[in-house]
């Protein structure tokens, strides 16, 4: 028997500049989603939580709330561009150029803008990466660019299945 490594996401290495990830998972967003995000980040603005105010507003009906969409596209890109980060060192340049609905499915997808080594911490490097996040019309809904810190190969904290096979030996050598 062998353990199957599964994907365990790009290391510095792996990192190219001009390379561009699709994200592979659209997610549609909720009304549930818009109320809880609002409700738990304590946003009173009640064009995201009263459709009967939302209503007399230009746009109809309620907004979600663009935090949550930074979120979620932020998440979508975590398998490709973040998953072996050490530190997020920020976002720059969000911008919304259309909203948000409810019932709306957003896709995304990140480019590789910059890499560089780490001059303080020789195990790891820096990236910068634009994601752009899109609507199931492709409509562009956010985009930004985020830096952040990820691991060299080999210098990450112990992976799922490097624990898996060093708990396997264990309990081999105890038989």
């Amino acid at each position: 028997m062998s353990i199957q490594e599964g994907w365990t996401g790009r290391f510095y290495e792996d990192f190219e500049v001009g390379d561009v990830y699709p994200h592979p998972l659209g997610r549609t967003v909720t009304q549930t989603d818009n109320i809880w995000f609002t409700l738990l980040t304590q946003n009173t603005n009640p064009i995201h939580f009263d459709a009967e105010y939302a209503a007399r507003t230009d746009f109809g009906r309620p907004l979600v709330d663009s935090t949550f969409t930074l979120a979620l596209v932020t998440g979508q890109s975590v398998a490709d561009v973040s998953q072996n980060v050490m530190a997020n060192l920020g976002w720059d340049d969000v911008r919304l150029p259309a909203p948000v609905f409810e019932g709306d499915t957003i896709y995304s997808y990140s480019e590789v803008l910059e890499k560089r080594e780490s001059k303080s911490r020789p195990h790891v490097g820096i990236v910068k990466v634009k994601t752009v996040g899109y609507n199931q019309r492709d409509e562009v809904v956010i985009q930004f660019t985020r830096t952040f810190m990820v691991y060299k190969r080999g210098h990450g904290p112990e992976s799922v299945s490097d624990r898996v096979r060093r708990v396997r030996n264990q309990v081999l050598k105890q038989e």
